[in-house]
């Protein structure tokens, strides 16, 4: 009986998704939980240092150690990898899907020591192009906190085959508890090594997280069949692994565009008032959140299915699997836009603002995510239209179009950074996020007869017209609770963001009741067989203890 028990607890636990909204909820309850603690995380580092000197070297470091990882690890997962072993698993190749596993793992874990030595030994060279507008001190700074950080794409790039092991398998809980770890080890950091060894605990809790971030994950990889067995030269003739890497070439360098993106902010906020960069970084992290828990995890959610179905030429449903998703991420995405313009001086004050984070510096961050916010929608549609083309092995098309997005990202920061200074960076940044779903759309469309046009277009118009009228509601009731409450106060403020938005969410939720709006009954349903059946499994479980 209770061996029994305990397994009902592992199939609560660790059960596949049975669909891609259910998977997606699983990866949003993680990634939300991740999010808030992320959040938290920034709020620490706020209050300890402000936006100035420290944060803009710690935010800065960040650079090249996540050039490393992005380019070599990340490319040949979301591209490749995932896309490859899916295909050998669902043609039940287990034997053939571990050994490029391990291939990929050999692999990938030697270029990453490699280019971290190299790039370690040059990192005063790259910093001072990365950040021609730092001070002496603050060069040296910035430098050794980035060799301290290359520990960091080794870990991480072990827990990222995992990760796309797990993602294969539709293992999404250890997979999405991954990134709580890792903001959890940064906040260890801040809290433990900045008052033991000064500023440069920073970088070393970054590399403590990374730790974590692999750890969580190793115990349920091998739970599924995973052996790692050295073996490297041969790995070079095997046609899966030189199939992933001719698959992730052209994704590794549209990975480079959005890095070399990441360096041109770096570049111009390094010129511009100190704490710039920190406030650019602060600003953009509150508006992942969303991004984060709906863009992203639709888009893993759904990233084995698609590859599936192609694998399968099962065209009709690979359609309907991408329209849905795609209108259920803008079910979700576009009312939190409407509602961060409308409330974004409150969710940076609630935040961030706190001990040495002043008002210059929260005004600033608050207009810079009004600006990230407009473009959200764009933004959070992005990784599912570029995954879509990675289930069809076209990984030369989203390269193509992330090069066109950095040019109108290069162009408008020119434009528009002398004027508007930070302000100018997140203009830019979300108008070449609107040029980049722009042309992915145009290109995706041209490979398929029909991507359920009609039903997007029908889905987005209702959504957003229930957002602007929900919006009202936001705006009405922010001025009702700002007369009620004082607004000098934290939990004044606080009481104004959560009343506010929990009136335009209720607003917007009963709108789409009333209307039948498909996006909203079908999370309705999800979420509700979600509960009814955990409380069926824990009632079970509970009758069986009863009987021990």
């Amino acid at each position: 009986m209770i061996k029994k028990l305990l397994n009902n607890k592992i199939l609560l636990n660790s059960q596949p998704s049975n669909s891609v909204i259910s998977a997606a909820f699983i990866i949003t309850v993680a990634g939300l939980a991740s999010r808030i603690l992320g959040l938290f995380r920034d709020r620490f580092l706020a209050s300890a240092f402000g936006a100035g000197d420290t944060l803009d070297i710690y935010y800065a470091a960040f650079r090249v150690p996540d050039l490393i990882y992005n380019m070599l690890i990340l490319g040949a997962l979301s591209a490749a990898f995932i896309p490859v072993f899916t295909g050998l698993i669902s043609k039940n190749k287990n034997e053939e899907a571990w050994d490029v596993a391990n291939g990929v793992l050999n692999l990938a874990l030697f270029f990453v020591i490699i280019f971290s030595l190299f790039f370690c030994l040059l990192a005063p060279f790259l910093m001072k192009i990365i950040t021609p507008g730092f001070s002496v001190d603050k060069m040296d700074k910035v430098v050794l906190f980035t060799r301290i950080m290359f520990f960091s794409p080794i870990f991480l790039g072990i827990s990222g085959i995992f990760g796309g092991v797990l993602t294969s398998f539709k293992r999404f809980l250890i997979y999405s508890i991954a990134p709580i770890m890792y903001n959890a080890g940064i906040i260890f950091g801040v809290l433990v090594f900045v008052p033991l060894w000064g500023p440069i605990g920073l970088a070393w809790g970054v590399v403590f997280g990374a730790f974590l971030h692999m750890s969580v994950q190793y115990p349920a990889v091998k739970f599924l069949g995973f052996k790692h067995s050295f073996s490297f030269f041969r790995y070079f003739s095997d046609k899966d692994i030189r199939h992933i890497f001719k698959l992730m070439i052209p994704r590794t360098m549209g990975i480079a565009i959005v890095q070399a993106n990441l360096f041109v902010i770096t570049i111009f906020a390094s010129t511009l008032a100190s704490g710039s960069l920190a406030i650019f970084s602060f600003a953009q992290n509150l508006q992942s959140l969303p991004l984060g828990i709906f863009g992203v995890s639709f888009a893993i959610a759904v990233f084995p299915t698609l590859s599936a179905f192609y694998a399968k030429e099962d065209y009709k449903n690979f359609i309907k699997s991408f329209a849905e998703t795609f209108c259920q991420i803008m079910f979700f995405v576009i009312p939190l836009s409407v509602f961060i313009i409308l409330l974004r001086a409150q969710i940076v004050r609630v935040a961030l603002g706190t001990g040495k984070f002043d008002w210059v510096d929260t005004i600033t961050t608050y207009e810079c995510l009004k600006f990230f916010a407009i473009s959200l929608f764009a933004q959070s549609v992005v990784p599912l239209l570029t995954r879509t083309f990675y289930a069809i092995h076209n990984t030369r098309t989203p390269f193509y179009t992330a090069v066109l997005s950095e040019i109108t990202n290069i162009v408008s920061v020119l434009l528009l950074i002398g004027r508007y200074q930070v302000l100018g960076l997140a203009m830019a940044f979300s108008i070449s996020s609107l040029f980049e779903m722009f042309f992915l759309l145009i290109f995706l469309r041209t490979e398929f007869e029909d991507l359920g046009d009609k039903k997007i277009i029908k889905s987005v118009i209702k959504i957003a017209l229930a957002s602007l009228i929900s919006g009202f509601g936001v705006q009405l009731y922010k001025y009702l609770i700002a007369e009620a409450v004082n607004m000098d106060t934290f939990l004044g403020v606080f009481a104004q963001l959560f009343i506010s938005s929990l009136a335009g969410l209720i607003i917007f939720l009963a709108i789409c009741e009333s209307i039948e709006l498909e996006e909203y009954l079908r999370f309705k349903q999800s979420l509700t067989k979600r509960i009814f059946k955990s409380k069926n499994i824990i009632s079970e479980s509970t009758d069986e203890v009863s009987g021990i």
